[in-house]
């Protein structure tokens, strides 16, 4: 879609050539959804490309996920054997459902920043204990973890003219065992509900949920919990309210999926 109110495209290639920000300011990723609607508010793009941010980094201790990654990037990374959650980045790129243009465009950090409660990159960074960088408006840095950046339907942390600008992921997030479980209301929607398990090394449980619930949330157990216990911790931390509610699935349909994928996860890492 064209977005004919915009009169000016700035391409920093730094950070300190980053314009200052003013309304109807918006940043220039992958636009996936950028121009998939009207845009009338806005006058100024700042493209990230020219930014140059390498997609992907691998240091000793962690995995540097760049905001301007694509998720085909994402997909496309060579994995050791040793990381046996691997399998989880395959998978959360695919719960978009998208075509192939989509992959090779849209970004890891815009589906962050876009902050639906389906978003597959918001659930795969905050299982694995993802940390966002976020380059402030007035030049310092913040660093949140990711389960903490989103905090609602389309919500999060960014105040104007902040800009993600990384998520890092441990790799010893990466060498644990883990499950993943998706489910749409039809065969090519939204995800309705998106829960990852995994286990650390020491036998603890992190449980992330997504996609039913507005925003994030996680549970941890030192050790992989009985089925009672484990249905409990999901009734006691998430309230009927927290469920989120559009056409692809209602509330309460949501919160019994839920409770149904936990509990396959649960058995499965327990080996049953």
């Amino acid at each position: 879609m064209d977005l004919n109110t915009v009169t000016e495209i700035a391409r920093p290639q730094t950070r300190e050539q980053l314009p200052a920000w003013s309304a109807g300011d918006a940043w220039l990723g992958g636009g996936t959804w950028l121009f998939s609607e009207p845009q009338t508010h806005l006058r100024r793009l700042i493209d990230l490309t020219e930014l140059k941010w390498p997609a992907l980094t691998l240091s000793e201790t962690d995995l540097s996920i760049a905001a301007t990654c694509t998720v085909a990037e994402l997909g496309a990374l060579a994995c050791p054997p040793q990381w046996q959650a691997a399998p989880l980045i395959n998978q959360c790129c695919r719960a978009f459902l998208a075509s192939f243009k989509v992959w090779k465009t849209a970004t890891v950090g815009g589906n962050l920043c876009l902050s639906l409660p389906a978003g597959p990159m918001i659930a795969l960074t905050a299982a694995l204990n993802g940390v966002c960088t976020i380059w402030k408006a007035d030049g310092s840095e913040q660093k949140i973890n990711v389960a903490d950046f989103v905090t609602g339907d389309r919500s999060n942390v960014l105040q104007a003219g902040d800009l993600l600008r990384q998520i890092d992921i441990p790799l010893s997030t990466l060498t644990g065992r883990a499950t993943f479980r998706q489910i749409s209301l039809t065969p090519q929607g939204r995800s309705a509900a998106l829960l990852i398990g995994r286990l650390s090394a020491d036998g603890a449980l992190r449980l992330t949920v997504t996609a039913s619930t507005a925003r994030p949330v996680q549970l941890s157990f030192d050790a992989i919990p009985q089925a009672d216990k484990l249905r409990d911790a999901i009734l006691h931390r998430i309230p009927d309210a927290l469920y989120h509610n559009d056409v692809h699935g209602k509330p309460a349909w949501r919160k019994h999926m839920t409770l149904r994928l936990a509990e396959q996860i649960r058995a499965e890492l327990q080996g049953t």
